[in-house]
């Protein structure tokens, strides 16, 4: 065991439980009839998923929301009392088996941040994902029954040998939080106005909690330090200069030690509101540890533990900010959804054997919203702990793997790991394929992680890599299963001037160009062209992406909070956009594009094209270039699985479908732990 962490391995008491250490895993909502049950207790699925956890080393597990009211027929926690509490005894007995400690998280859900119509709301206002509906001022009896119901589920929850609960949220802007934020709450009775009415509601619900069940009940609550909110749907950047519209710091420390002053035992932290989704969900894009000073400000004024979240995976950031006293715990969400055993592996010293979460929310934040199992695009078998655990092989069998990028990586260290005898074929000089040059931008340092643990886990598992080796259809016989992880190619433009030795495609400008400083047009606005705009207009270009339909950033499964943050970084660095156009040619340092802008006759003519497709009139654009990059997607390369196709050879990766991570990931996974 290492000593270097001893902080971050003490014990801690929130209220009258003792957690083991300072690692406490994050809420995270797993909304789902696998894993949750009617009543709000978690199916065996679900309490599996937690227990890893626990077994991983992590002292406090936090479960995911659950509501204390079932809107339009939801669970809730108040639904079947008795079986909610026998439900429990699962999860409970595992995580305790463990040495953790385990609190239920309690919700009053979303007010305007529902995607449901008729979730009410402290007053009128736009509803976040459609801002042309408004929300419904809820009622006095309304509020009576929440509270009385969070007091009922406390009680439940204790009952089924919860060691404590936790309050959602006056956090990410979800129904407390509104009540609490003046621009949120225009309440006329006890609930709004002053700040002590507006803190009335999640008061109340500490007070009922406490005289249900007991002063010494530990309650924690969830808790945005700042709410980095320009307005509805307008968040503000890390460092930029804006207005607070929802709660800023110098409130938060009144805020804090009010609800602490009022009964709460611990608080649990972060920032962000829903209009600044990024905070409390930080993609690749944010810094690490980005709510850490914020949080700070709050130890300062409250003697109850605080717990800080947000890209927070660092062991050396933790141990310095608890060692201070800054911080009492170490909060962790995706990270520990990308890899349970964080808190075991600092322990004994292997940090290059955490693998890391690389904030692209595919599987979590997404699947969320696609209404599937929460999962995790690094690990698949997140939410599927047992029916996706790597078993030995009832047959060693001889593997080829073709392809060393992620795809081919996964399907060579999950084969070995079962047993198998694996040869890794890639025809270049390193690892990665395509993933080397996605994790050359300045924001993907977790991406490079991702790209040295894979190398490092075949290395411990002696998968034998072929570098500078092509595999022939001549080298198939030899093998039992053959993966092909070929991956995709590149797609190339066609149009005058593209010959010049000032355009680049996308991989090559990742890898090879230094461009600063010029005027630089991007043709292809997916994710990876806008998110070279973004890199390009940081260091001091004047950046304008081109992109042939009237949407940019058309990739399945990108979550809110990347799209979201990725949109307002582009706006922020003045890139411009340009939808609806080609580029026709590159000549002297011009780039000569034509926008096709819709129009419609008149009223009866807009009504008669009523998806929007009206008359195409050409708007054309010369736009300085001192360089072009071509970023128009990639075509997979099946080649050589056609020549060798079998039974035994399967098409991975990018070679069936240009993907994700999670695509390529999954895809080699769900494969190799069944050969």
């Amino acid at each position: 065991m290492t000593k270097k962490y001893q902080h971050l391995f003490s014990p801690i008491k929130i209220g009258n439980v003792e957690v083991k250490n300072r690692f406490a895993m994050m809420p995270m909502g797993v909304f789902s009839p696998r894993l949750m049950n009617p009543d709000g207790s978690y199916s065996k699925d679900g309490a599996d998923y937690y227990i890893e956890r626990a077994k991983g080393g992590t002292g406090l597990i936090i479960t995911g929301l659950v509501p204390v009211i079932g809107l339009l027929g939801g669970l809730h926690i108040c639904a079947s009392p008795e079986t909610y509490i026998e439900n429990q005894k699962y999860l409970v007995e595992g995580i305790h088996k463990y040495g953790a400690k385990v609190f239920i998280q309690m919700t009053a859900l979303s007010g305007r941040s529902s995607v449901f119509l008729g979730d009410p709301a402290p007053s009128v206002m736009p509803m976040v994902w459609d801002p042309t509906k408004y929300t419904r001022e809820m009622t006095k009896d309304e509020i009576k029954q929440y509270i009385e119901n969070f007091a009922k589920g406390a009680l439940y929850a204790k009952k089924a040998g919860i060691d404590g609960v936790e309050i959602h949220a006056v956090h990410e802007g979800y129904l407390l939080d509104q009540f609490t934020i003046a621009n949120f709450n225009h309440r006329t009775d006890e609930y709004g106005g002053s700040l002590e009415n507006r803190l009335r509601f999640p008061i109340e619900i500490v007070k009922a909690i406490k005289e249900t069940c007991g002063q010494d009940y530990p309650v924690s609550l969830r808790y945005s330090v700042r709410s980095y909110t320009k307005g509805f749907n307008r968040g503000a950047l890390p460092g930029e200069d804006f207005v607070e519209f929802g709660r800023d710091l110098e409130e938060s420390r009144v805020v804090a030690k009010m609800l602490v002053d009022a009964g709460y035992d611990m608080l649990n932290c972060d920032n962000g509101t829903y209009d600044a989704w990024y905070w409390p969900h930080p993609p690749t894009y944010m810094p690490k540890a980005c709510n850490l000073e914020d949080v700070k400000e709050i130890k300062k004024v409250v003697d109850v533990p605080v717990v800080c979240a947000g890209k927070f995976y660092d062991p050396d950031i933790a141990e310095e900010a608890i060692a201070n006293g800054d911080i009492d715990i170490m909060g962790m969400g995706r990270p520990l959804l990308a890899d349970p055993y964080i808190p075991k592996k600092i322990m004994e010293g292997r940090l290059d054997d955490i693998r890391p979460c690389i904030g692209c929310h595919q599987a979590c934040l997404s699947r969320i919203f696609q209404q599937k199992d929460i999962c995790c695009a690094v690990n698949p078998a997140v939410g599927r702990e047992k029916a996706y655990a790597l078993k030995p092989s009832e047959r060693k069998k001889k593997i080829a793997v073709v392809g060393g990028g992620l795809a081919g990586m996964e399907a060579a260290r999950v084969s070995a790991i079962r047993g198998h005898e694996v040869d890794l074929y890639e025809k270049t000089g390193e690892l990665g394929g395509v993933f080397i040059a996605a994790a050359a931008f300045d924001f993907k340092e977790e991406d490079r992680r991702l790209l040295n643990w894979y190398k490092k886990q075949l290395a411990d598992l002696k998968v034998n890599v072929k570098l500078n080796t092509e595999f022939t259809d001549a080298d198939k016989d030899g093998y039992d299963e053959i993966f092909v992880a070929t991956g995709a190619t590149e797609n190339k433009l066609d149009a005058p001037g593209l010959d010049s030795p000032n355009v680049s495609n996308a991989i090559d400008t990742l890898l090879n160009r230094k461009i600063e400083n010029k005027n630089v047009v991007i043709i292809g606005g997916g994710l990876t062209g806008c998110e070279i705009a973004y890199e390009l207009a940081k260091k001091g270009c004047t950046v304008t992406v081109v992109e042939k339909t009237d949407t940019i950033l058309n990739t399945f499964g990108l979550s809110a909070a990347n799209y979201n943050m990725l949109v307002e970084l582009m706006e922020y660095y003045k890139v411009k956009i340009i939808k609806n156009a080609v580029l026709d040619k590159y000549e002297d340092g011009i780039a000569y594009v034509t926008e096709t802008i819709k129009n419609y006759p008149n009223v009866a003519g807009r009504a008669a094209y009523p998806f929007g497709v009206g008359f195409g009139v050409p708007n054309q654009h010369k736009i300085p270039a001192d360089h072009i990059v071509i970023s128009v997607g990639y075509t997979s390369n099946k080649e050589l699985y056609e020549k060798i196709k079998a039974d035994n050879v399967h098409l991975i990766g990018d070679a069936i479908k240009p993907g994700n991570v999670m695509d390529a990931i999954w895809s080699a996974y769900e494969y190799a732990m069944n050969i």
